[in-house]
């Protein structure tokens, strides 16, 4: 006989079996901001020009070498449901102003290490984050007043040089006056008069061998392909655009034809042929002299194609037809028909060229009208090439910042430095418990010098104490001197270490609003995981597509 065995009290006998249940100060919060601080420790290293680079191999096997926290957190698949709020809000960064994630994660594992310390004093999650409001609040006030540099033309590009620099140094530390000169004038060449920068127009195209400063920027696309017929070259071109395939068309009904003799077949496989040729000349008589399709080119209409003298281009994937149909200006076709004018667009020159021995089709645009610009970067290795795509990423990001907000906070830790500094002398204010809170956030904003420093291998406290010294005088835009010997300090304004004034608002909003929502977590429960077979495990490595 089978006994009836109750289930536990209390909220086990409450959930389904196989729930798991943390509650109250020592098993949700500090896990939770143990998790937090652990993950923060991880991208700290990666944080300033002097970072250490991460190997992360993501669950497809692919292999990524960066200090770019935006890639590591993406491939990085992360459980725990804490460090992934940090995450969200990193990833928010991302969207809004596409750099400074790194500047999230930290501040908000600094914040949540803060806590911890507060936690144990005895101060409840609620009044901690009641100061940590407070004091963003302040630090948001504070902002503004601490800009030392304003691009106030954004097509000028000496001034965009000297804002771009900066978040570009911090991912190529020694190629940076080199890439920063590229993306500026890819950027500025395809500034629309009136409306937004849109960050997609910047295309990046890597081409292995040579070496990164052989790099160039080319107005209109470059396509790592070879043409399909004959012809290589054609300047004052008007292009059609198909995205099916130029073949011969597949009749819509399907019939049977009663063929009798070989007569009648020659002349049924005539009737196709001269239906194709009349098709490709009706294209050729539009005036197009370059064709390019989503899809295949058959081996009949590349005959007719090389026969009337036009140069065929396949592309492979979608968004390529997308983004050439807006570089030069056609229509997407999606039948094989001749084009009339206004669905035909215009490049001043397509022609198949050589780098490395890699073969690539050039779209190029010589006026003022490029709406595209491609970056073709060169370097010794695929990884290597990735990680200068993250850093042209940032600063295309940068640029699309400096159109919405062209201002400017001293880098280097200077801007941090003086808002702790402005910080804690405002906790000292305050009546309330909050006023520890507050302290805690000043402190919190000091730890990117004290990275800074001990990614340059400088005693982190020396610098700290020189940089409070020096800002006590008043000189508020005074940061760590990474090439100075030792704990070095000197005027970042006028060294060009220059960070984004959105990219500071933003990151501080994100990652006190993230320290915030995971102190005032008090219960985790994680209902069972769905069962069901696991997919199989494919052996080997994907590409990329």
């Amino acid at each position: 006989m089978a006994l009836h065995v109750p289930k536990a009290p209390g909220l086990a006998q409450m959930m389904k079996e196989g729930a798991r249940y943390f509650s109250g100060l020592e098993e949700a919060v500090f896990r939770n901001i143990s998790a937090c601080k652990q993950f923060a420790q991880t991208v700290r290293t990666a944080f300033g020009p002097n970072g250490m680079n991460k190997m992360v191999i993501n669950h497809l096997e692919k292999l990524f070498v960066t200090n770019d926290a935006a890639t590591i957190i993406k491939e990085l698949e992360v459980e725990h449901p804490a460090a992934k709020l940090m995450i969200f809000a990193a990833q928010m960064q991302e969207e809004e102003i596409g750099d400074g994630t790194n500047f999230v994660i930290i501040l908000s594992g600094a914040l949540l290490e803060a806590a911890e310390d507060l936690l144990r004093m005895g101060l409840t999650s609620s009044e901690i984050v009641a100061g940590y409001e407070l004091a963003l609040n302040k630090a948001l006030e504070i902002l503004p007043t601490l800009t030392c540099y304003e691009v106030k033309d954004y097509r000028n590009e000496a001034e965009v040089i000297k804002g771009l620099k900066s978040s570009i140094m911090s991912k190529q530390y020694g190629s940076e006056d080199f890439l920063t000169k590229l993306i500026t004038k890819a950027c500025v060449s395809i500034l629309p008069e009136k409306t937004t920068f849109n960050v997609d127009n910047v295309r990046v195209c890597k081409i292995l061998g040579c070496g990164v400063f052989s790099s160039e920027v080319v107005q209109g696309m470059v396509f790592k392909r070879n043409v399909e017929g004959d012809i290589t070259k054609k300047t004052n071109a008007k292009v059609a655009v198909y995205s099916c395939p130029v073949d011969i068309m597949q009749t819509e009904t399907k019939g049977t034809v009663l063929i009798k003799s070989a007569d009648e077949l020659m002349k049924f496989s005539r009737g196709e042929e001269n239906m194709l040729e009349e098709q490709i000349k009706a294209i050729a008589d539009s005036g197009a002299s370059v064709i390019v399709s989503g899809a295949k080119f058959g081996d009949m209409a590349l005959h007719y194609v090389n026969k009337y003298g036009m140069m065929a281009v396949r592309l492979n994937s979608k968004w390529d037809v997308r983004r050439l149909c807006k570089a030069v200006g056609a229509t997407a076709l999606p039948r094989l028909t001749a084009p009339t004018q206004e669905e035909l667009g215009y490049v001043d020159s397509a022609f198949v060229d050589e780098l490395g021995d890699t073969s690539v089709v050039v779209f190029r645009l010589e006026g003022k009208e490029s709406r595209i610009a491609t970056i073709v970067i060169r370097g010794s290795t695929d990884n290597y090439m990735d990680d200068i795509e993250r850093a042209v990423d940032d600063g295309v990001n940068t640029f699309k910042g400096i159109t919405k907000d062209g201002r400017f906070v001293p880098g280097g830790g200077a801007t941090e430095i003086e808002l702790a500094r402005q910080i804690a002398s405002y906790g000292e204010t305050l009546p309330g418990l909050e006023q520890y809170a507050i302290t805690k956030f000043a402190s919190a904003l000091e730890s990117f010098v004290k990275i800074l420093a001990e990614n340059s291998g400088v005693k982190a406290n020396e610098v700290v104490s020189k940089l409070y010294a020096v800002h006590e005088e008043g000189k508020k835009n005074f940061g760590f001197d990474i090439e100075g010997e030792g704990a070095a300090v000197k005027d970042m304004a006028e060294a060009g270490v220059l960070d984004l004034y959105i990219m500071k608002l933003w990151g501080m909003k994100y990652a006190t609003n993230a320290a915030c929502t995971i102190l005032k977590v008090d219960q985790i429960i994680m209902a069972k995981r769905a069962g069901g077979p696991k997919a199989p495990q494919r052996s080997g490595g994907m590409d990329e597509d």
